[in-house]
């Protein structure tokens, strides 16, 4: 039984390391309006094609040493490291949920958050490529998630776009600059159609506490020199809500218990 479990572990893990080489694909295709299937994966350097053996998530890395094996220019990081974070999400998902419906769900779920939060990083947009189809193809919560059903995804839907929309709205109003992008009350309201209202007020106030917390730090170590700091929210909120997902009920039960006292 223990060896089944090893072996089926390390197979999810492999699986997920695979998905994270594809979302590489994505968060760099995506941002450039690139087809992600064609060509095949290439070097952004040099533009040649790599070979299948030089594309084995994170060992071809290590093989390698970083380099590209054509032009010898430095592979970013970042690549295996999707690889593996794919891989990790994927066996603790699987660890929370099981082989069920709702490991597959949040699997790829987990897998677009993925993707939107780096391409947040990068360019500070939320492709809505991604977005409105997600807030489609997240509604089948209520299919595949026991507490979701059409009232409550639609609850998330209104709440995570209106939630966002209203901030940005008065923002406008009074500070006659935006402060709210477009791409992030789409992406609230794909989270909100796959965890509801419960998921949208958690996410939110979990986003905006680590993107707070995050932004006071950034502010510390540039000393708050030239410019405005600008700070992506969609990996906040990202965060927050795979947060939700493995401990948001533990969560919320722990602070209506302190602040209720039962």
């Amino acid at each position: 039984m223990l060896n089944n479990t090893i072996t089926l572990t390390l197979l999810l893990f492999a699986f997920g390391a695979c998905i994270g080489s594809f979302l590489n694909v994505c968060i760099f295709r995506i941002p450039e309006k690139l087809s992600i299937v064609f060509p095949g994966s290439f070097c952004p350097i040099c533009k040649k094609e790599i070979p299948f053996y030089c594309n084995i998530p994170i060992l071809s890395y290590l093989f390698l040493m970083g380099r590209c094996k054509h032009c010898k220019s430095r592979i970013s990081f970042r690549y295996p490291m999707v690889e593996l974070l794919a891989g990790v999400f994927t066996v603790l998902l699987f660890v929370k949920f099981g082989l069920t419906a709702q490991l597959f769900f949040w699997m790829c779920f987990v897998y677009v958050l993925i993707v939107i939060s780096l391409i947040d990083l990068d360019h500070q947009i939320i492709p809505d490529r991604i977005s409105i189809p997600g807030i489609l193809i997240f509604s089948s919560s209520a299919v595949f998630i026991p507490e979701m059903s059409a009232v409550t995804v639609l609850a998330g839907i209104i709440s995570g776009g209106g939630i966002l929309y209203a901030i940005a709205f008065v923002y406008l109003k009074f500070r006659k600059k935006e402060g709210m992008g477009g791409g992030d009350i789409k992406l609230l309201a794909m989270i909100g159609a796959a965890t509801g209202l419960k998921g949208v007020l958690f996410t939110l106030f979990a986003g905006s506490f680590m993107g707070t917390f995050a932004g006071i730090a950034a502010m510390v170590l540039t000393r708050g020199c030239h410019g405005q700091l600008k700070i992506p929210f969609g990996p906040y909120l990202s965060l927050g809500t795979i947060l939700y997902i493995f401990f948001g009920e533990g969560i919320i039960q722990w602070y209506l218990l302190t602040i209720t006292g039962y």
